[in-house]
């Protein structure tokens, strides 16, 4: 790939062959509209997934080319920086990697001595602490580990675990049954996500929280659990992180039924309790011990935000969203040692572009609209979750937002997939404007695995905001489903978080152009009413909104 060698040269127009590719004119047997949006978004496209960026690593060389250049875009666009003269908002991050991890021991009769580290259990400590012990800690059973008030469901009821190991299944019991009366079925709710389980955990005062492995409840395997690198990555925290539970991690479903055992249970007679909403939380037979020992190591990273100041209501705010950072340099490959991430997110953050480009050509809108690119996704949506806690303007005066997170790179879509579907007024506003293109929308194909709740918009859905994660689906207007559905399988098997995952030319950028001319209609309509679209009733969020709207 040919890459640009400096700043000046990433600012010019599109070049001949991405214009070319983004206005590609439509035969008389396919009439479709809004494939035009913005001629420079192919060569932003381009410029962020170049070799010249290195991977886009937070804390890196690739890190500051990646910023200086959406900042200088931001500039060039005349959006307003988000602090006195700077787009930058500064990210505090920790690593910590845990380098020695003893095996889990247990004290009890019945209980196996002891668990493997990566084999049989993973374990780390997010506590920003050179070394962090749970001993002799009592072993709880707390079902599925939730606490979900709209869904009458409280599985630490009646029971104190300060200091206590808890045990739980992932997912939710919706997904084990199937019920759609049950959470909502099989589409996986945000109680389901391990990310709330420890949370929850470290809420009700554990020292020690596991989630039992199961490849369909989790939507992978223990290969992805105990096989990727045991780094972790949290927000910097005065406190040390001391609010979260000392240790969290995972047991095998084999090692849970050793457990399970002690107590006279198996897997399947634990779940049957932990399905019932009568379900009450009991000590297991025995206790467990584990030690790790972490190196500690604060980096600083940025997040980039630029925005067009209302000209009615400049403290009402709608923002768009995408993640500018993945995973850098790998010096232990032989060739290509630099992870591009194109589709994920060099386009995102070219679509971010192209959207700011289009609010500045036009009047200011009556609302205020933000632009920011968000750091540190890949490690755990660190950027947009400091953004949530740390907003350019207060979350209950944000209408809503759009997330882009890998745009759509194989031509023109007839469906476009809302990820959560079903759970925001915004989807009503979509659907209108998909049908002016000739389009349907509907959810995605695998609402069971929670990718909802999997990339950015989901740090501002908790606290309330709604956020519309959708894109281009599979029913190609040339090519049909089958084929369509065959495209996203291959860039998941050979694409999605590797090093080939590089711009390509040969790409039919005009399914991104259709996406956009959404996104900003959405966005548009959004910051030129008075509307203050809201979660529907029972959505998880809604409780989140209505009590931040009820704040002054």
């Amino acid at each position: 790939m040919k890459n640009p060698s400096d700043i000046r040269r990433w600012l010019s127009p599109a070049s001949a062959l991405v214009l070319a590719l983004c206005t590609f004119a439509t035969s008389a047997q396919q009439p479709l509209k809004q494939t035009e949006f913005n001629a420079n978004f192919g060569q932003y496209f381009s410029d962020v997934a170049s070799d010249e960026l290195q991977g886009r690593a937070p804390a890196t060389v690739g890190e500051e080319r990646t910023v200086a250049y959406i900042e200088q875009n931001f500039k060039r666009l005349g959006l307003l920086p988000f602090a006195n003269t700077s787009y930058r908002q500064a990210v505090p991050v920790v690593q910590i990697d845990p380098v020695a991890v003893s095996a889990l021991t247990f004290s009890g009769d019945k209980l196996p001595k002891s668990l493997g580290y990566k084999t049989e259990m993973m374990a780390w400590s997010t506590r920003m602490l050179p070394q962090v012990e749970v001993k002799d800690s009592e072993l709880v059973f707390v079902g599925y580990g939730i606490v979900a008030p709209e869904y009458g469901w409280n599985d630490y009821k009646n029971i104190d675990v300060k200091g206590k190991t808890v045990v739980m299944f992932v997912n939710d019991p919706g997904f084990a049954t199937g019920d759609e009366k049950l959470f909502t079925g099989k589409a996986m709710t945000y109680y389901g996500r391990w990310t709330y389980k420890f949370e929850e955990a470290a809420r009700q005062g554990a020292a020690m929280a596991l989630i039992v492995h199961e490849t369909d409840a989790a939507a992978y395997g223990w290969n992805v659990v105990a096989g990727t690198s045991p780094i972790r990555f949290e927000l910097s925290d005065p406190n040390k992180n001391l609010h979260k539970a000392a240790v969290e991690g995972w047991v095998t479903t084999e090692s849970a039924n050793q457990i399970f055992a002690a107590s006279g249970q198996t897997l399947q007679s634990m779940r049957s309790k932990a399905l019932s909403k009568d379900f009450q939380p009991f000590s297991l037979a025995g206790k467990a011990s584990i030690n790790i020992k972490n190196q500690i190591r604060e980096i600083d990273s940025s997040n980039v935000i630029g925005y067009i100041k209302g000209s009615k209501n400049p403290d009402e705010l709608v923002l768009y969203m995408a993640h500018w950072d993945h995973f850098g340099l790998d010096f232990s490959r032989k060739n290509d040692k630099i992870f591009n991430g194109a589709q994920d997110n060099a386009g995102g953050i070219a679509g971010l572009l192209a959207l700011a480009e289009k609010f500045q050509q036009g009047p200011a809108p009556e609302r205020s609209v933000a632009f920011i690119a968000v750091t540190a996704e890949e490690r755990g949506m660190l950027g947009s979750r400091w953004y949530a806690a740390n907003p350019l303007l207060p979350l209950n005066k944000t209408v809503a937002g759009i997330n882009m997170d890998v745009m759509n790179v194989y031509g023109p879509m007839r469906d476009v997939q809302v990820f959560g579907y079903g759970a925001s007024e915004l989807e009503p506003i979509l659907d209108k404007f998909a049908k002016a293109q000739g389009r349907y929308i509907g959810p995605e194909p695998t609402p069971e695995d929670g990718f909802y709740y999997r990339s950015d918009h989901f740090q501002l859905a908790r606290y309330g905001v709604p956020m519309l994660y959708a894109r281009g689906g599979v029913d190609s207007f040339a090519h049909g489903k089958e084929w369509g559905l065959a495209q996203r399988r291959d860039y998941t098997s050979n694409f999605y978080h590797k090093v080939n995952d590089e711009f390509s030319p040969a790409w039919d950028l005009r399914g991104s152009q259709q996406d956009l001319w959404l996104y900003y209609q959405v966005g548009h309509e959004l910051a030129n009413s008075k509307v203050w679209p809201n979660w529907y009733s029972g959505k998880e969020f809604k409780a989140a909104r209505d009590a931040s709207l009820a704040k002054p």
